[in-house]
């Protein structure tokens, strides 16, 4: 018997714990399927996912392809312990291997992202024999112990103190000021500051610096003109490594297959997850440069986890990353970049509220604000009566997508057509109208 949806969202609440929000006060989604671009609610109603969930199904619901290579996986071989060999674990090591650039060929498998961010801090320090971590301020790399300090945004705060050692420093793109009037100049300024803390910090004390390629939820940040080569150099000439925390952007979410392609550079650790299986299944992984996998063939490395490389997850990254490439879900993600930024370029003429919007590839997030000063429509790290009637207004017209303070995210999954990105930029568009009373002059 099939619940319905109030059914669903009161067992949900009495023996269930939801993340990131207090229990009492969610008001959860009910939801029963999903296809394509589209969720399907427990009554049949069908809802545009314009966020790819959590910017993580980016093939798209339910594709066959995907549900059949897990259904074989699940009939030969679901678990065994991580020191087995297995025919997936030796055919997704060498898949990734293809389609990761540069000479990243060796991967150690997670559950997800945020176990991926943790090993690569194990595997830095131990590569390096150093102990402090760089991260910047605007990022976020995952809730666990470790992955919760190196993140910079307010979901730290409660979790502190946890792992010690990680110095946060600021972004090229700060939330209250400019480093400059041009990308070049931002770069400049920044890397000039970066390297004032690497001196501060003590060079030989740092392992790494973890970096979103693209800020993600802090954002949608793509790097300014040469930062990422700057950075890049700077950390070499250091022996500090680069690690490029991919979660979000890998797999062709920014019109590359990874984005730190787009600066011309192959970092010395990559993580990534969501995108890696579609989140089909849990998986993450870290790969690591020949130079570094070479170190841990020859030592020890102290790291582990019961459900490494865990059969059915490497089926379904085999098969999300076959459709990936058959279907050019990277080239309509850099193909469909020109119409979301139209797109967000209409809304903010049309509409008083809207500040702008930025993306690269299908990766974007649009920022509203409450005055022709350009003051945001709600504090950081907080709400306001605006984005609540605009998040209320998105849910009565069948869109999802992710509010953070006073912006919101546009990130459908990969395979959406343009005539179905035009049609979730209408439905926002009308949503917006709600929006623009409280627009204050």
């Amino acid at each position: 018997m099939t619940m319905s949806s109030q059914e669903m969202i009161d067992l949900c609440k009495k023996h269930t714990m939801f993340t990131w929000t207090a229990g009492g006060q969610v008001s959860p989604m009910p939801l029963a399927g999903a296809e394509g671009i589209w969720l399907i609610t427990p009554e049949g109603e069908r809802v545009l996912d314009f966020n790819s969930q959590l910017m993580s199904v980016l093939i798209g619901h339910g594709h066959p392809k995907v549900r059949a290579a897990m259904k074989r996986q699940i009939d030969s071989l679901t678990f065994v312990f991580p020191g087995a060999a297995t025919e997936i674990r030796a055919r997704v090591g060498r898949l990734l291997a293809e389609v990761v650039p540069g000479d990243i060929n060796t991967f150690f498998f997670t559950l997800g992202g945020a176990e991926a961010n943790e090993n690569a801090i194990k595997a830095a320090q131990q590569f390096t024999g150093r102990r402090k971590i760089l991260a910047r301020y605007r990022s976020y790399h995952g809730g666990t112990n470790a992955t919760m300090q190196l993140t910079g945004d307010p979901r730290r705060w409660a979790n502190e103190p946890g792992m010690p050692g990680v110095v946060h420093v600021m972004d090229p793109w700060p939330y209250t000021f400019s480093w400059g009037d041009t990308e070049e100049e931002i770069t400049a300024k920044n890397l000039t500051y970066l390297e004032e803390v690497i001196q501060y910090e003590g060079p030989h004390t740092i392992a790494a610096m973890f970096i979103e390629t693209v800020t993600g939820t802090n954002g949608l940040l793509p790097p300014p003109k040469g930062y990422l080569q700057g950075l890049h150099a700077l950390l070499k000439s250091h022996g500090i490594l680069l690690v490029c925390d991919e979660v979000m952007a890998g797999f062709g979410r920014t019109g590359k297959m990874f984005a730190f392609e787009h600066g011309g550079i192959v970092p010395d650790i990559v993580t990534m997850a969501k995108g890696l299986t579609s989140s089909y299944a849990p998986l993450g992984a870290m790969g690591v440069s020949d130079r570094i996998a070479a170190h841990f063939r020859e030592n020890v490395f102290w790291g582990g986890l019961t459900y490494y490389a865990h059969a059915l997850g490497l089926a379904t990254a085999e098969a999300v990353i076959g459709v990936v490439i058959e279907e050019k879900l990277v080239e309509n993600a850099a193909r469909l970049e020109s119409v979301m930024r139209a797109e967000m370029d209409r809304l903010t003429a049309k509409h008083r509220a809207v500040k702008g919007g930025r993306c690269i590839g299908l990766f974007g997030m649009m920022d509203l604000q409450k005055n022709s000063a350009g003051e945001p429509m709600a504090p950081y790290n907080g709400s306001s009566p605006a984005m609540v009637a605009f998040a209320e207004a998105l849910r009565e017209a069948n869109l999802f997508t992710l509010l953070r303070w006073g912006s919101f995210m546009c990130n459908p999954p990969l395979c959406i057509t343009e005539d179905e990105l035009l049609l979730g930029f209408s439905i926002i568009d009308r949503c917006l109208e709600v929006v623009d009373p409280y627009f204050e002059g």
